[in-house]
Parts: structure tokens; C-alpha cells; sequence
């Protein structure tokens, strides 16, 4: 059993190593900042029976996440970890500028060189949860919650994408585009057909649909439909040959092309941009779908997705039933600090900085 299932039904409360699987080289200094390696040893060696407090915050309102991985990273790393105290929030606390969502309590040397790795967990994790939970509220502004697929598999190494995965969870998306993306939550990524398999179909979007339903019977059949530049016929066609089969089409049309709908009907230009995927396109593929009975059929739009340019859509009430977006929801927008604030009990910190008491955050066991 995945350690999410034994969070969720409350048997542990922190994720730890065996989800996060840390490289060892950590322990070793491989991945700190030198001057905190060397901070470290000259402490050891002058100010060993320091007691110093360290805090963590960031300077916008947000969604937390990778307080559990970098706890996990603490418990696993830290020296003499039972002489620290630890307080944090959770994971999904929604949390405002300058809140404490952390804060160490303990020798300096003994957790001192994992700051800046505390500060990259917290920073990316928190970054990537925040974008998807805007997006996934922008995708509720019509008055009905539409699904948003992450799908951030092309946009960074592929090395992340299990943490953005996880992070994109407590952000509120729920299917995601490969297996690597569900490991620490315990789903199976989710995806239909690419570009490429229509193209090895020479253009075919009715004989690859085929194809990929064929071999994949068992899942919702949701065919790609931009590939010709021209949606609605495609989209009319898969409808046709599949029936009730269809349960959707996926619109990922370019923004530097316009689709060939325009051209047939070039009474309706002049009055908005028609390049890439638009309202007026969607508006015209759900007309043209429920025309011949195909009310069934829903729409997924994907192709430069931001949570500006969905609630222009949800505002406008433009019938897209899912989101799929990528790159613009693994933006690093949020960055943390950590400050030594307290020295053995009293206040010592560099100017600017003080010492955030936050009755939210939780002893770590």
C-alpha cells in the first residue's frame, strides 16, 4: 500500500523517504551550498552548544506543498535528528505572504547545511501546486467544475515529474499524463492519442481512432482532431463512424494557425482573433456535434492553456468540458527563505528579519 493510501486514512501522518526516495549523496554534502557546509564545521568546531531557530516563508498567498518532502529530507539527512524540534504546516494549507511554514529548532550543524535544499523543495513544490489550484479554480468560473489534465511531461526534465505530479494533486488536478506523475499519489497517468499516431495513419484521424480503440477497448475514446486543421470535419467524422463509442475530441490546435472553419466561413471574422484554439471555434465544433445528435461528445482543449486564458473561456461560457494544460503550471514563481531568528531563546537575526510565531503550525512527531 502506496503511503498517501496510509495518510489519507490517517494511520501516519507525514510521507516520508519511501515515497520521496532521496539521493544519498545528500548526506555527504553533495547538494548544499559550500558555505553552509563550511558554516557547519566552523560552529562545530567554535559554537557547538548553539541552540538556533530557523523559519521558512515566502511572500505570496499560496497553496503549501513539499512540507512532508522536506521534512522527510530532515529526518533523513539531519544529524542527531531527536536534538531537533520541528514545526510545520501541511501540505495543501493555503498560506499568505511572510507566514511561517516551518521552523527547525536545534544545533545549527546538525541541519544546517539542508537549507537550501529546504528552501528548492518548498519552492518548487509550493510553486506548481499554487498554478495548478489557480487553474483549476479559473476552470470553475461558469458555475461547474471542469477537470484540468496536467500535463507537464514535455516541459522539464523528466526527472520531476513525480514530484510535480504529486504537487499538481494538492493542487487540485487529478489526472495526469504519465505513470511517473501519479507515483507518490497512487494513480495511472491518463492519455489518448498523439499528433504522431495520426500521422503514421497519413492524415487518417478515422483509421488511427480505430486503431488506438482497438487496442485499447477498455478506455474512454477521445480522438485527436486538429491534426488537419479543419475540427469540425474531423470531429464530425470520428462522431459518425464511433456513435455513442466516442465519448470525446481533443482540440490542440496551434495558435500561429487558423483552422480551416474560418475560411469556409469568413462572414465571422473581423471581430476577434481566430488563431489557435477560440471560443468561436469551440462554439461552432459543440453547434456542429449537437446538430447531427452527438450531445453526448464532450470537449478537450488543450495547446497554451494559462489561468488567464481559461477564465476568459469559462466567463464567456464556451463549452469546453476539460482543460489540458502543460508548461504554464510549472512555472518557479514562488521562492522560500530560511532565517536563523532565534539564538538559544532570544532574539538574533539579521536586520529586517524577526522571529514569526504561527499558532497553525503543527510539532513534527
Amino acid at each position: 500500500m502506496k503511503e498517501i493510501e496510509l495518510k489519507l486514512q490517517g494511520k501516519i501522518k507525514r510521507l516520508t523517504n519511501k515515497t520521496f526516495k532521496f539521493d544519498e549523496r545528500i548526506r555527504e554534502g553533495w547538494f548544499s551550498a559550500v558555505y553552509f557546509l563550511k558554516t557547519c564545521e566552523i560552529v562545530e568546531s567554535f559554537k557547538p552548544d548553539n541552540i538556533v531557530t530557523m523559519q521558512f516563508f515566502q511572500k505570496s498567498d499560496a497553496v503549501l506543498c513539499g512540507s512532508d518532502e522536506a521534512i522527510a529530507l530532515i529526518k533523513t539527512f539531519a544529524k542527531d535528528v531527536d536534538s531537533l524540534e520541528i514545526h510545520s504546516l501541511k501540505d495543501g494549507d493555503k498560506i499568505s505572504p511572510f507566514e511561517t511554514v516551518l521552523t527547525i529548532k536545534g544545533p545549527y550543524q546538525n541541519f544546517g547545511f539542508l537549507e537550501g535544499m529546504i528552501d528548492g523543495i518548498l519552492a518548487r513544490r509550493t510553486s506548481v501546486a499554487t498554478n495548478v489550484y489557480n487553474v483549476v479554480k479559473a476552470a470553475s468560473k461558469s458555475g461547474v467544475q471542469k477537470p484540468v489534465i496536467f500535463m507537464g511531461d514535455r516541459d522539464d526534465h523528466f526527472a520531476q515529474q513525480a514530484g510535480d505530479g504529486y504537487a499538481s494533486y494538492i493542487g487540485g488536478s487529478t489526472a495526469q499524463a504519465t505513470h511517473a506523475m501519479n507515483e507518490w499519489w497512487g494513480k495511472q497517468g491518463m492519455g489518448t492519442m498523439p499528433h504522431a499516431l495520426i500521422q503514421i495513419f497519413n492524415g487518417d484521424i478515422v483509421e488511427a481512432t480505430k486503431a488506438y480503440h482497438a487496442k485499447y477497448p477498455e478506455d474512454d475514446l477521445i480522438s485527436l482532431v486538429d491534426y488537419n486543421n479543419d475540427v469540425i470535419t474531423d470531429a464530425l467524422k470520428v462522431a459518425r463512424e464511433f456513435g455513442e463509442t466516442l465519448k470525446g475530441v481533443r482540440v490542440d490546435t496551434s495558435r500561429t494557425m487558423v483552422d480551416q472553419y474560418f475560411f469556409r466561413n469568413p462572414d465571422v471574422l473581423g471581430s476577434f482573433d481566430p488563431r489557435g484554439v477560440n471560443p468561436e471555434l469551440i462554439f461552432a465544433l459543440r453547434k456542429a456535434l449537437d446538430e447531427e445528435g452527438f450531445h453526448h461528445v464532450k470537449i478537450v482543449v488543450s495547446g497554451g492553456f494559462t489561468k488567464e486564458r481559461i477564465e476568459q473561456f469559462e466567463e464567456q461560457r464556451v463549452p469546453v468540458d476539460i482543460y489540458g494544460v502543460g508548461s504554464n503550471l510549472l512555472k518557479i514563481n514562488i521562492g522560500f527563505t530560511g532565517d536563523n531568528v532565534m539564538m538559544n531563546e532570544q532574539h538574533q537575526a539579521k536586520a529586517g528579519r524577526i522571529y514569526r510565531h504561527n499558532p497553525r503550525l503543527e510539532l513534527v512527531e
